[in-house]
C-alpha cells in the first residue's frame, strides 16, 4: 500500500493531503471484500468524518513521536474559519490536527508510518476487525 500511495503522489503530483488520507481509508475498506457501493461509501465516510478522526487521534496520541505530536498540535491550533456541521469545535480541531499529521507523513514520504498509525487507531477504537488489520500489515510488508 505504501508503494501505491507514493506512486499516486508522484504520477499526479498530489499535494492535497486530505485526499491521501481518504485514498488510504478507501483502500482499507475495499480490501475488506466485495460490498455494495452504498455500503462502501457509508463505511468510508464514517471513517473520514471529524468525530472519527478525533477518536483516532485520542487512541494513538500516546504512540506519537515528539515530532509527530508537535505537527498534530500545530494543525490543531491553526486558525480555522469553518467547522464540520456534525462535530463539536473540540472534535473538529482534533480532526484538523490528525489530518495535518497524516498530511505531514504523506508529504515527507513516510507513508508506511501513516498506514501503521491508521491501522493502530482502527484497532484501538474497534473500527476494524483484527483480521483486516493483519491482512493490511501483510500487504504492506509484501510491498516493501
Amino acid at each position: 500500500m505504501e508503494e501505491s500511495l507514493m506512486l499516486l503522489k508522484e504520477k499526479f503530483h498530489l499535494k492535497d493531503t486530505d485526499a491521501a488520507y481518504e485514498i488510504l481509508i478507501r483502500t482499507i475498506v475495499v480490501s475488506e471484500g466485495n460490498m455494495q457501493v452504498n455500503k462502501l461509501h457509508k463505511k468510508s465516510s464514517a471513517l473520514v468524518k471529524a468525530v472519527t478522526q478525533a477518536e483516532f487521534l485520542m487512541a494513538i496520541e500516546g504512540d506519537l513521536t515528539e515530532e509527530e505530536h508537535a505537527v498534530y498540535k500545530r494543525g490543531r491550533n491553526a486558525k480555522s474559519f469553518s467547522m464540520a456541521k456534525n462535530a463539536t469545535m473540540k472534535d473538529y480541531r482534533m480532526a484538523t490536527g490528525f489530518e495535518a499529521l497524516m498530511g505531514y507523513l504523506y508529504l515527507s514520504g513516510r507513508t508506511e508510518r501513516m498506514v501503521d498509525l491508521v491501522a493502530l487507531a482502527m484497532t484501538k477504537t474497534g473500527k476494524a476487525d483484527s483480521g483486516d488489520m493483519e491482512k493490511q500489515k501483510e500487504e504492506n510488508s509484501d510491498e516493501i
